[in-house]
């Protein structure tokens, strides 16, 4: 009764012009079942041995119609990945699948992709785990959690499990983009760059088989600390560079008016929403975060579940021609408060001025001041004109 299932899903899985990767390293013991459950599908498998040093070698002697790539030393699971995208591109294939060769993925879940895939197109999708079984390690627990997170902060998309090996790539964008990992974190910097590129990143679900004989080669301090750094790297990509330039995108696309318009007049927003995320943006905007003013507000917009459009909008308030009134109006309220001696300056040199120097501390107490003013302000304000637009309508 399966073997037409089978045929079925082998049939889309040709017409999509897919393939199946199998990354493999030391794992002679589950790698001939992961194999041949795989061939129930689809014969067009690509088995990359990373530098294996048991009978995984003898092994892959017994499939030589399968396409095969052979490391002479381990060179990582980031590389061995790379080398079968490459092989699978260049071999015309439009798709990959990768599964592990452990054995804690079941072949059985290939259709769940195909079907996925089919529905959604262009898409890159990762086999969602039931991390609450009772099989599953605390720390790969833990680690799918931290890993959740910081894929959230650098894309803005929230995902179930982003450490699953399981996964659907779309070639064409892989093939594009340029990576610098060669490791277990070089899944992490995949699924980042691929969503920055505007493919759909989404989980569908699975099942995970931990058995307690399970090989991994997961080094918990070694490669946890290869994570971390590519996640401080990719978040400060995604501040100064990404989230700006998609705002900026965007605002060219849809023109200003338009973008004024749609994100900010008609976003599902409610306007008390709207004008704290106005007073975010003129609050950062005005005080001294020079050059993090950016990355500070889509930040804290991020964490208070404000609209980041509006609020980077805002911060923005400390354009060229304002920033000497900024400065000015900051000093001359610090030293208001803290009763010093004013220092006369050329208001038109302020920002060139030395003596404001021999203030810093007035101008630093005046501008969080004058910053939270301002908020006051221009938040209030652009509650009213919301609240008095939605009754309009």
């Amino acid at each position: 009764m399966a073997l037409p299932a089978f045929n079925d899903i082998s049939a889309k899985i040709s017409k999509l012009n897919c393939c199946v990767i199998i990354p493999t390293y030391n794992n002679d013991g589950t790698l001939e079942k992961v194999i041949n459950d795989v061939l129930a599908y689809t014969s067009s498998i690509i088995i990359i041995n990373d530098g294996s040093t048991d009978n995984t070698t003898t092994i892959l002697k017994n499939y030589p119609e399968l396409i095969q790539i052979h490391f002479a030393k381990n060179k990582g699971k980031g590389l061995a990945l790379r080398a079968g995208f490459k092989k699978a591109y260049q071999g015309g294939f439009k798709f990959a699948l990768t599964i592990d060769s452990d054995g804690q993925h079941f072949a059985d879940d290939i259709p769940v992709f195909i079907d996925a895939l089919i529905k959604y197109k262009n898409v890159l999708l990762i086999g969602a785990r039931n991390m609450t079984q009772e099989s599953v390690p605390k720390n790969s627990s833990f680690g799918n959690r931290f890993s959740n997170f910081w894929f959230w902060v650098e894309t803005g998309n929230k995902l179930s499990d982003t450490q699953s090996g399981f996964r659907l790539y779309p070639l064409k964008t892989l093939n594009k983009i340029k990576f610098y990992t060669t490791k277990f974190e070089f899944e992490i910097e995949a699924i980042v760059k691929v969503a920055w590129r505007g493919v759909r990143v989404k989980n569908v679900p699975i099942e995970v088989l931990y058995n307690e004989d399970r090989v991994s080669h997961f080094r918990p301090y070694k490669d946890f600390i290869r994570i971390s750094i590519l996640n401080t790297w990719l978040v400060l990509v995604a501040f100064f560079y990404i989230k700006p330039r998609d705002l900026i995108l965007n605002v060219k696309r849809k023109g200003i008016k338009r973008f004024f318009s749609e994100n900010f007049m008609h976003s599902a927003d409610s306007p008390g929403k709207k004008a704290l995320s106005i007073a975010l943006g003129v609050f950062i905007g005005t005080t001294p975060f020079w050059g993090f003013q950016g990355i500070l507000t889509l930040a804290l917009a991020a964490a208070f579940k404000l609209n980041k459009a509006i609020a980077f909008a805002f911060s923005n308030i400390s354009i060229p021609p304002l920033i000497p009134v900024i400065i000015y109006a900051s000093y001359k309220l610090g030293n208001w408060i803290l009763g010093s001696e004013e220092v006369s300056f050329d208001m038109e040199n302020i920002t060139v001025n030395i003596e404001l120097l021999s203030n810093i501390k007035e101008y630093l107490v005046g501008s969080f001041l004058f910053g939270l003013l301002s908020a006051v302000s221009f938040g209030s304000l652009g509650y009213i004109v919301l609240k008095l637009r939605a009754v309009k309508h």
